[in-house]
Order: structure tokens, then C-alpha cells, then sequence
């Protein structure tokens, strides 16, 4: 017989309490608590959508196809007329390849990204206004025109994983709503059983022999399953809409975006039964395209009611979190505060109660201890560094002063070319990178480089803003700057190559006196104002976009950062009261359950 020593490798072991350094997975028996506990990784209870790269054209009525990571966009409306574009995503970017033949809208789509079928679509008002019966296969290069539909129709929707094997059904042939359903064998499409429900603008996904419909013209809720030969009506929608788009298979689908009237952002997770409501899209649109599965999605293009390239990126349930914890508090409580170093080796400098002050604190993972207060008494600057090499420059009220810390006291050095407040930077003590703010003429793009010695002035972000906030831990060649206040919160990002600045996708919640953690490639965002509200929103970039991750404790504006993105540091701030709170950031927490005999 199996014992879990031979399973696992190691008996179960007795501790009073919860045990430290236990893996996932592993059981011990609670002494004090006298019963058996084990730890599981904490993952999401609700999926969420992110913010990902922006189409090349702007569109909707366009078909889409494949995967999050590998998804295909082609045809659509850039505002009438229909458009030929092709273009393939590949988790971060849109790339332009060949066009389709036959430029229209309102066209379907099924298969991979490098073998795929696009059929249907009309193209008002031209020759193929009522819709048409072309059909044309992708070979991961070029377009090829195969063989037709045996009904002429437009707005129809599609199911199917392979370019041999698909559906297409519903729709409308510019006279009357259709039911017509066709099956593709990877040369000739054949009529098979009709939808219940004649409908157009619908949604699809699933298989040619497993196939789920839903929603539709007019704004309905229908949903109806195919088994191979014959079509079924099951649980509506929650909320009926036409302009609808989705993937997935028949019993784990995903609906998304569509018009109501109006558009929506409504997204609802099928489990073969019944859907459910998640959480919506950021933008709400109808018309659009999707791609992947229900755990992971991609929704482009579409109407809001402007055309939009924009896309966004579905993480589904149950996907691994982290999450915030209590760390030791502020011996003294404020906002405003310079965050440098680790999540267990910080350092917190200056900041304001009523007026600045000189206060620097040390972290030690556990602690807050008071030690040598930095020469100008200030707040809202920025910083960067060790906890044992650091620097700090700029400050509130308007400061260009820059001082080093040792790890023991602070040194003023050469101050910045230009004074401000609020601005951000990373680096480290010999190397630094100072950008935006405000000073008494308003928003500041100003970047300054630091060399270890003197502040030299190189490129501007693109757009002016202060209150921002980085990627504290980034080298001055190499990080991202995000958010800030304009002429109201911003969700801007910019990333930095060492010489210049490029806008890159926005964070998913905009804000202004936010703070950040992490590098160019895998940062936090978390805290900040919205004018009002204060938000406790934390999102992590992963080189491309940005995802909604476990919110802060006690949301906080004007909260000073430290650490990564797997071991970030939130540090003070207003709530609006002052604030001497610290949070610790795990990318990989973990739950203690307890082992019940009932």
C-alpha cells in the first residue's frame, strides 16, 4: 500500500502552528491547532483583461482566428468600405502580411494562424452588398481562393480549430436574417442542419462536430449548441447583444464585447450548461474579432462607437496570483517619501506630515529603524539604489538637490539642471535616470542622466506628466516609466533604450501619484489617485502589457515603491490621512488549508 512518506518522499511532520519553508502540496500536522494542514498555490477567482498591442489598421467586421499568442485578423471596415488586411499577432505585436483577395466585411473565419479559411462578407454598397459566397485559405503566406459557399451571406459566424475542418452558420444575405448553416471539408462546403434561430452579427466557437452559437441581430441571449447534425437551444446569454464576438470550445466558451444598444464590454464564460459574468472588457465595442480559448483570449478591432485596433488579452480563472501581505510599519507615518532597495533592505527618505521632512528609515524585511536624516527636508522626489548605495534628487518644494546615501548618512552632490517635484527615475547610485515632474511653469518631459558625477539632459518623454512612477529597479539604460498626471490621470507608458522614449501599451487603470517596483521587462504598478478616488490597484508588466493582479491592503496615493515585481514594497503614503503602513508583494503566494474529516 502507498504511504505518503513514499508518495512525497518525507513522513508528515509535526508543528506547532503553520510550518515555515513548506513547499506546495506538502501536509504537517498543526500541534496547536490539532489538526493537519497543507499549502496550495493561490490562484485567481475571476478571470481579467489586459491591455495588449494595438492593430496596424484600425477596424471592425473583421474575422478572427487561432490563439492569444498566435491569432490572425483579416478583412473588416476601416469606416466602409471593406478592407483587404491582413495581419498576424504573435503575443505583443501586430505585423502587415499579404492581403486577402476580396476586400469586405462582415466576414468569418476559422483554422491557425499559418492555415486558415476566411469566408462570407459583403462589401456595401458594391457588387457583394448582400454578401458573398467567396472563400479563401491561408497557407501562413499567402491567400488562395477555394471553393464557394453554396449561400451568399454576411455577418455570419464561424467554429473550428483546423483550415480542413469548419462552420460556418447564421448571418444575413442583405434581404432576410438567415439559419443556413454549411460545413467545410477542406475543398467544397455542404448544407447542413439549420440554427433554430435566424440571426446575423452572432457569435461562434467550438468545432465543425461540437459547435457553440450565441447572441445576434436583434440584440438577443439565444444560444444554441450543434452535436453534428443537428442544433439545440440551451441557457441564454445574461445579457442579449448583437455585434458579438467569442472562442472556445462547446462546453468552455467565452462571449465577449457587442451592442445592446450601445456598446458593452460584457464578458461571459460558458461551462457547457450556463454562463456566467466575469469581469469586462476595458474598452467596450462591438463588432470585434477573438482568438484562443476560455482560460486564454484575445479581443481586436471593433467598433466603440469609433473604429478601434485596440486588443486585449484574457487571463481566465484560476491562473497563479501573488499577493500583498502586512510588513512593519513606519516609525513615522507620511506621504511623499524616496523609496530605493529591496524588499527586505529598503530605505525611506524624507516625505511630509504637514510640512517636509528629513526623516530616513531603514528596512529590514521585518522593521523600520530611524538613522541618519537626509540634509534637505523635502518630499515627492525621486530615487534609486541600494540600500547601502543610494541617491535621491528633486523634491517638493520645487529642489534640483541630489544626495547620495552610504548606507549610514547622506552626501550632497551636484544638483539637477533643472528643480522640480514629482517626478520618477532608476538606475543606481552612479548611474541614474531623472524624468518628468513639475515645476513652476507646469508638466516637465525634462530626462536627465546621471554619470556618478553630473546631470546631463537628454531626451524627453513624449508626453509631459508628473506624479509618474517606474521601474525603480531598471538600469538608467534600460526601464519604463508609467502613469502620471497631465491634465488628469494618465495611463501612459513609455519605455527607455538608453536614448530615447517610445509610448508602448497603456496600463489598464489610469493614475497619477502611483508607485512602481521591478524592471523593464517585469515591473508593478500599484497605489495612486484617480482625482478623486485613491485606488489600491497593482498591476505587473511583462515586457508587453499590462494585467490586473491582487489589489494593495489599504489603498494610498503619493506611496513611495521598492524591490520587484516578485518581491515589491509599498511604503507609506496618503489614504488621504497620512499613512505609515507597509505591504510585501509575493508573484507566488501560497494558502494554508486545513484538513477537514467531515
Amino acid at each position: 500500500m502507498s504511504t505518503y512518506k513514499g508518495i512525497q518522499g518525507t513522513a508528515v511532520t509535526n508543528y506547532a502552528g503553520d510550518k515555515p519553508g513548506v513547499v506546495d502540496g506538502e501536509v504537517w500536522y498543526d500541534s496547536t491547532a490539532a489538526a493537519f494542514k497543507y499549502q496550495y498555490p493561490n490562484v485567481t477567482s475571476a478571470g481579467a483583461w489586459s491591455t495588449g498591442g494595438t492593430m496596424n489598421t484600425a477596424r471592425s467586421k473583421l474575422a478572427g482566428l487561432g490563439t492569444q499568442t498566435a491569432a490572425l485578423g483579416a478583412g473588416g471596415s476601416a469606416n466602409n468600405p471593406g478592407v483587404t488586411n491582413t495581419e498576424l499577432y504573435d503575443g505583443s505585436t501586430w505585423t502587415e502580411v499579404n492581403d486577402i483577395n476580396t476586400s469586405r466585411q462582415a466576414l468569418s473565419g476559422f483554422g491557425t494562424q499559418t492555415a486558415a479559411i476566411v469566408a462570407t462578407g459583403g462589401n456595401p454598397p458594391g457588387p457583394i452588398a448582400g454578401g458573398s459566397t467567396l472563400t479563401e485559405s491561408w497557407n501562413g503566406t499567402s491567400w488562395t481562393e477555394v471553393g464557394d459557399l453554396n449561400a451568399a451571406k454576411a455577418g455570419a459566424a464561424s467554429a473550428g480549430s483546423v483550415n480542413t475542418s469548419g462552420l460556418i452558420f447564421g448571418g444575413d444575405n442583405g434581404v432576410i436574417l438567415l439559419t443556413t448553416n454549411e460545413s467545410w471539408n477542406g475543398s467544397a462546403w455542404t448544407e447542413v442542419g439549420d440554427l433554430n434561430t435566424a440571426r446575423n452579427n452572432l457569435g461562434g466557437a467550438g468545432t465543425q462536430t461540437l459547435a457553440l452559437a450565441f447572441g445576434g441581430e436583434p440584440p438577443t441571449g439565444v444560444t444554441e449548441t450543434w452535436n453534428g447534425s443537428s442544433w439545440t437551444e440551451v441557457n441564454d446569454l445574461n445579457t442579449g447583444r448583437r455585434g458579438i464576438s467569442g472562442c472556445g470550445t462547446q462546453t468552455e466558451g467565452l462571449a465577449f464585447g457587442g451592442e445592446v444598444p450601445g456598446a458593452t464590454g460584457a464578458t461571459e464564460s460558458w461551462n457547457g450548461t450556463s454562463w456566467t459574468e466575469e469581469n469586462d472588457l476595458s474598452t467596450a465595442r462591438f463588432s470585434l474579432a477573438g482568438a484562443g480559448s476560455q482560460s486564454t483570449a484575445l479581443a481586436f478591432g471593433g467598433t466603440t462607437p469609433t473604429t478601434t485596433g485596440a486588443t486585449e488579452e484574457w487571463l481566465g480563472p484560476g491562473q497563479p496570483v501573488g499577493a500583498w501581505s502586512t510588513g512593519g510599519s513606519l516609525n513615522t507615518a507620511r506621504y511623499g517619501t524616496g523609496g530605493f532597495g529591496s524588499q527586505t533592505a529598503a530605505v525611506a527618505s524624507g516625505g511630509n506630515i504637514t510640512t517636509a521632512l528629513t526623516n530616513s528609515e531603514s528596512y529590514n524585511g521585518t522593521s523600520w529603524t530611524e538613522g541618519n536624516d537626509i540634509n534637505t527636508a523635502r518630499f515627492d522626489m525621486a530615487a534609486a539604489g541600494t540600500q547601502t548605495a543610494g541617491i535621491i534628487f528633486s523634491g517638493d518644494p520645487y529642489s534640483a538637490t541630489t544626495e547620495t546615501y552610504n548606507g549610514t548618512s547622506y552626501t550632497e552632490v551636484a544638483d539637477l539642471n533643472t528643480a522640480r517635484q514629482k517626478p520618477a527615475g532608476f538606475g543606481t547610485q552612479t548611474a541614474a535616470l531623472a524624468f518628468g515632474g513639475e515645476s513652476p511653469g507646469g508638466a516637465q518631459a525634462l530626462t536627465e542622466n546621471w554619470n556618478g558625477s553630473s546631470w546631463t539632459e537628454v531626451a524627453d518623454l513624449n508626453t509631459a506628466r508628473f506624479g509618474l512612477a517606474s521601474s525603480i529597479q531598471a538600469p538608467s539604460t534600460d526601464g519604463i516609466a508609467f502613469g502620471g498626471y497631465i491634465s488628469d490621470d494618465s495611463a501612459l507608458t513609455e519605455s527607455w533604450n538608453g536614448s530615447a522614449w517610445t509610448e508602448v501599451s497603456d496600463l489598464n487603470t489610469s493614475r497619477y501619484y502611483l508607485a512602481g517596483a521591478g524592471i523593464k521587462t517585469n515591473a508593478l504598478a500599484f497605489g495612486g489617485s484617480q482625482n478623486p478616488p485613491i485606488v489600491a490597484n497593482t498591476e505587473q508588466w511583462n515586457g508587453a502589457s499590462w494585467v490586473e493582479v491582487a489589489d494593495l491592503s489599504t489603498a494610498r496615493s503619493q506611496l513611495a515603491g521598492a524591490g520587484t515585481a516578485s518581491a515589491g514594497l509599498a511604503i507609506g503614503g496618503g489614504t488621504p490621512g497620512v499613512t505609515a503602513a507597509t505591504e510585501e508583494w509575493s508573484s507566488s503566494s501560497s494558502v494554508v488549508k486545513t484538513i477537514t474529516t467531515s
